[in-house]
């Protein structure tokens, strides 16, 4: 098979293509005919910093048919389109090649759905689940209904988990106010989804927060902490929670303790890799429910432009990401 493979840490040119065997699946393993990888931050993130051992395909996420079954796998999943999570996390074998191995609770049925959805939900979708869960208000599972008395604001609603985290909310029937530095990005935030969009270069975050919501907003998806925290302590209602699942523009935040003391506030850090295992288990169930019923899409339509590479151009993928390309970067790897 051809596979993209990198033998030590450094810029995207580390990335190869290679010829490897096809990987034989053991006990509770599935073997898929990869079709579409998606590319995360988290893959150039680890690609410079995190040593392999030995060799690694990068790839979180993607999507396929499942060739072939391990010990104690049902066989009936041969031949099944799945959608791949957390392939790379802790292990040699990525989504940036014609095929993977992964933990059969790792590959999700897709049903008709298409491999580029099925690329696409992974890291983002897993996420933003998590930070729309995570708060004294917010239900544990999402639904049709679950969040339709709660108001959400999503700072940076034109990223990836932006863009998940607005769909999924309007899924679950959230009102949902999405900030964005420009007109363009305003016009995918609305595509997505979101009820209000916020220019924050434009107008004042915290005023217009107020207008739509004036007891504050139920919670925080926060891209930004370290830019935001001052404007998420003003517009956050009691018991609510700042959820910050990524560092942009610093790595340290300061919160004011009294202010936040009073209305018993949270600020949850999230990391999709290592949130508790029910909470995982849930949001897997949840997306792939919200994705199977038609409440999460991708393309421009949806605010999330698709922009894809073949598998020999997986460098130029990876530095797309890496230049903070607004949509999803996808890599072709078969025609499965």
């Amino acid at each position: 098979m051809k596979a993209i493979v990198y033998e030590r840490t450094g810029d995207p040119s580390v990335l190869a293509l290679v010829d490897r065997p096809v990987p034989e699946p053991g006990a509770g393993e599935v073997l898929v005919r990869m079709a579409v990888a998606g590319v995360n931050p988290t893959d150039w993130k680890s690609r410079r910093t995190s040593p392999p051992d030995g060799w690694q395909i990068p790839g979180q996420d993607g999507a396929g048919v499942v060739e072939a079954v391990g010990g104690g796998v049902d066989p009936d999943l041969i031949g099944e389109r799945v959608w791949v999570w957390e392939a790379a996390w802790q292990r040699p074998w990525g989504t940036t090649a014609e095929y993977t191995l992964v933990p059969v609770r790792q590959a999700v049925r897709l049903g008709d759905a298409a491999f580029e959805l099925g690329a696409a939900l992974g890291i983002p979708f897993l996420t933003a689940h998590r930070c729309l869960t995570a708060g004294e208000f917010m239900p544990d599972t999402l639904r049709a209904g679950a969040l339709a008395d709660h108001t959400v604001l999503v700072q940076g609603g034109a990223g990836a988990v932006g863009n998940a985290a607005i769909q999924l909310a309007r899924w679950a029937d959230a009102t949902v106010i999405a900030t964005v530095s420009s007109a363009e990005k305003a016009q995918l935030a609305a595509s997505a989804g979101a009820s209000f969009v916020i220019n924050y270069r434009e107008q004042d975050v915290v005023e217009e927060v107020h207008k739509i919501a004036p007891d504050g907003v139920h919670t925080i998806v926060e891209v930004s902490p370290a830019r935001n925290a001052a404007t998420d302590v003003q517009v956050l209602r009691h018991g609510g929670a700042v959820c910050m699942y990524a560092d942009d523009g610093g790595d340290e935040v300061r919160i004011p303790i009294r202010a936040m003391m009073v209305p018993n506030a949270r600020w949850q850090f999230v990391l999709v890799y290592t949130e508790p295992k029910s909470a995982k288990a849930q949001g897997v169930k949840d997306v792939a429910a919200a994705a199977s019923q038609g409440g999460i899409r991708v393309g421009a339509d949806a605010g999330l432009p698709l922009h894809y590479y073949p598998l020999a151009e997986a460098a130029a993928a990876h530095q797309a990401v890496e230049d903070s390309t607004v949509g999803k970067v996808l890599i072709t790897t078969s025609d499965a």
